[in-house]
């Protein structure tokens, strides 16, 4: 913590490290978890996959599957409505194309929908769904994305689907902006350098799988409750596919047990609701580990190719990047992920005046890549981080005063920021708050990077490397984004609550509890919270795109302003005082004749003592952002290498970054940890591989390696806070900023150790002993 900072802020509330306010719900095992809850004469289901990568449906034969005892309704392309949507959660109107149906009569991936089947237990649907026979006419699959954009195969060919970019050419969307001529620039600099990286698939892995529960209620209105990051959108895009209006449905979102943005999706919601409208009972349906694997959503694999052009002291000139993604079999998400991948990256580096950023998004036959952590910068970094550490190594320089030369710095701008939105233009944005310089100077310190010519390797078969990263994010979509909060005065002088934004286990419902707190001056216990339930709370977009603190943070701390405004003002009012000098100070009201608990006060508003002057004091707030100030960080890594065998012993991780004000330091922390470990294992060890016939063969946490704790190295964070005058109370996001840095850190460090370049993750053991033995030969 950069303790000189936090104690010029001066807060009661903020920024304070206080117990998450659902934090002994949790530890106790309440039911709070959407599969916790019992429903009497519920019903469970499950959906039937397809086996196929590509392939018509010719017949359904569900015959057989209907006499099975216990199984109450069966669901296929034959008796659902065709609608065309996405699955994305996304503000509306979607960029994503909409190629999406509850069931079709083709499948395109192993894992696909083809039927599902509701009963009243496990065993009766499971029997019901190896009962459903299925006809299929194999079409041939494509799985290489390279091959895929000049492929005779036509993944979309159905007519209805909208919102493709070339469906022609398997091109889901495309992205193209240029600025100046940097090819001409980078022709005529002193210095040039490339870097191409590929990434793999991989999962999100959440704890808690995909769950959802749909019923009627006592009206007859369809009520959701489901594990997922954006409730509004799920109810909006439920309504599109049901044909229902949005009046009758009501979603509701309990506790979360991960998200990392697999939740951002219509997974589950639509096949539950259609059960529970077709049974009148309640239905809930739960992923299984193989299917979250196989059905859910993944990271976009990508291909970046990065070229830098620089003068000989290694100021930017040009910087031109490519991408070609992969977006599986479906386009959710295809655009947005694809656009950030150089609206997150390329402003970090301004000094560059001439850009091109160009790619596309391709369809194949392959598992659905959505919304994952990091949301394209990731991959971006990769490349890019890796093609500095080039450059600074071509002019000779530290890769430390290379980034220095070229980062971006506060009342500067970057024309990325105009040019390319989240699949749109953006808008105009100046740094109004960076301290990357302080970050660098703080993780270099705390890594020993000035010292590590000295340190040698524990064993002689052994080669030491070090390798850092900055990077910066955003703090949700500007003039996309949307949310509001509402406050309402108890007669205790407590306070409701009332959020749209969504809690992952992040502890978004503490730290907005804070900031209204903070401004009410009440104690944290003050605040009762109540989040995600689309009949009660007000209209959030989600949690995606690091913007809860940010701007779900600004619409509380304006709702609590006004709710103060009021509760001043009726003081005044009752008790003839001057506006101007009434106070509201720990629970207190205060004026130049009267002094009055905010506890009294409230009970005498709703009591008969006032007669004529009883009400209700509420206030609301909504927020729209009109910019994204980016966190920054900067990560460094100290590992070995063994040389007989490739294994990496990574010794140390420090991460410094600038999230402006920590409203709540111990949770920001935890916030860069977890991601900070994210990214490790995005590095070394998780990959989804896939069979000849597109099936993914390791769908387990046996095979499919997530970081333990005796993976995790020392991990050092360090806040380093600046004020965001935008921000609520000066914050600014860190959900996402800490996976970006390990991937290109930890290529850096190997580099360093062994001399030989990685390019494509995971560093395995394998690979690394590979690589060597090729350098050698």
């Amino acid at each position: 913590m950069d303790k000189n900072k936090s104690d010029e802020l001066n807060y009661d509330v903020v920024n304070k490290s206080l117990t998450k306010v659902d934090g002994t719900a949790l530890v106790n095992g309440k039911p709070v978890f959407t599969g916790d809850y019992d429903y009497s004469n519920g019903l469970v289901a499950s959906i039937l996959h397809s086996p196929k990568p590509r392939a018509e449906i010719v017949n359904i034969d569900v015959s057989a599957a209907e006499e099975v005892e216990g199984v109450e309704a069966i669901l296929h392309q034959g008796n659902v409505e065709r609608v065309p949507h996405t699955t994305a959660g996304q503000g509306y109107p979607e960029p994503s194309p909409y190629d999406a149906y509850t069931f079709d009569s083709k499948v395109r991936y192993v894992g696909d929908r083809v039927a599902a089947v509701a009963g009243e237990s496990k065993e009766a649907v499971k029997e019901g769904l190896d009962k459903i026979e299925v006809e299929y006419k194999e079409l041939e699959p494509i799985f290489d994305l390279e091959e895929s954009r000049d492929s005779s195969i036509k993944i979309h060919d159905e007519e209805d689907s909208t919102g493709i970019y070339d469906p022609e050419r398997n091109i889901a969307a495309n992205v193209d902006i240029k600025i100046g001529d940097p090819k001409e620039v980078i022709s005529q600099s002193d210095v040039a350098v490339e870097s191409s990286c590929r990434t793999q698939f991989a999962q999100h892995t959440p704890i808690e799988p995909h769950v959802t529960t749909a019923y009627l209620d006592e009206h007859e209105r369809l009520v959701v409750k489901t594990s997922t990051q954006v409730p509004f959108h799920v109810r909006r895009i439920l309504a599109q596919v049901l044909d229902m209006p949005i009046g009758k449905i009501r979603v509701i979102k309990p506790r979360i047990g991960g998200g990392f943005g697999v939740k951002q999706e219509l997974l589950l919601e639509d096949v539950a609701s259609l059960f529970a409208l077709r049974t009148g009972r309640p239905v809930t349906m739960e992923y299984s580990r193989e299917e979250e694997f196989n059905s859910s959503r993944t990271r976009h694999p990508m291909e970046v190719d990065v070229t830098l052009g620089a003068t000989s002291e290694g100021k930017l000139q040009g910087i031109i990047m490519e991408v070609l993604s992969n977006t599986g079999a479906y386009g959710a998400h295809s655009l947005t992920v694809l656009s950030n991948v150089g609206s997150k990256t390329l402003p970090l580096y301004n000094k560059a005046s001439d850009l091109h950023f160009f790619g596309d998004a391709v369809y194949t036959n392959l598992p659905v890549p959505g919304a994952y952590r990091g949301y394209g910068a990731p991959q971006g970094y990769f490349s890019l981080e890796v093609a500095i550490d080039k450059l600074a190594e071509k002019v000779g320089k530290d890769p430390i005063e290379i980034r220095k030369l070229n980062h971006i710095r506060e009342g500067e701008t970057s024309p990325i920021f105009e040019k390319l939105g989240e699949g749109k233009e953006g808008t105009v944005q100046h740094i109004h708050s960076c301290r990357l310089d302080e970050c660098i100077d703080r993780g270099a310190e705390e890594i020993g990077w000035h010292a590590r010519d000295e340190k040698q390797a524990s064993k002689a078969h052994r080669k030491k490397g070090f390798g850092l990263a900055i990077n910066m994010q955003g703090s949700g979509i500007p003039l996309i984004d949307m949310a509001a909060a509402r406050l309402k005065l108890n007669e205790d002088g407590s306070f409701n609550l009332y959020v749209g934004a969504t809690d992952l286990g992040t502890g978004s419902d503490t730290v907005l509890s804070q900031i209204a707190a903070e401004v009410l001056e009440v104690d944290l216990d003050d605040i009762i919270v109540y989040s995600s339930d689309t009949d009660f709370t007000p209209f959030d977009s989600g949690a995606y795109a690091s913007s809860t603190t940010y701007v779900s943070g600004n619409a509380v701390e304006q709702a609590a302003k006004k709710a103060k405004e009021k509760i001043v003002r009726a003081f005044t009012d009752l008790n003839d005082e001057d506006p101007g000098k009434v106070e509201l100070s720990d629970g207190v009201l205060i004026g130049e004749e009267e002094r009055e608990t905010l506890s009294e006060f409230a009970l005498s508003l709703t009591s008969g003592e006032l007669e004529t002057d009883q009400q209700q004091i509420e206030a609301s707030a909504s927020e729209v952002p009109e910019e994204s100030p980016p966190p920054f960080s900067a990560h460094f890594v100290e590992l070995e290498v063994d040389t007989r065998t490739g294994e990496i012993d990574l010794q140390k991780y420090v991460s410094a970054v600038d999230c402006g004000t920590a409203i709540n330091p111990n949770l920001a922390e935890g916030q860069m940890e977890g991601a900070i470990v994210n990214g490790i294992g995005y590095a070394l060890t998780e990959e989804m591989k896939f069979d000849s016939s597109g099936r993914m063969t390791n769908p387990s946490f046996f095979d499919y390696k997530i970081p333990n704790t005796e993976d995790i190295p020392d991990i050092e964070v360090i806040l380093v806070e600046s004020s965001e005058p935008t921000g609520p109370m000066g914050a600014k996001s860190v959900g996402e900023i800490g996976i970006n840095g390990a991937i290109p850190a930890i290529a850096n460090a190997l580099r360093d150790a062994i001399g030989v370049e990685f390019t494509e993750p995971p560093f395995t053991p394998e690979k690394v002993w590979k690589k060597m033995k090729d350098e050698r030969e």
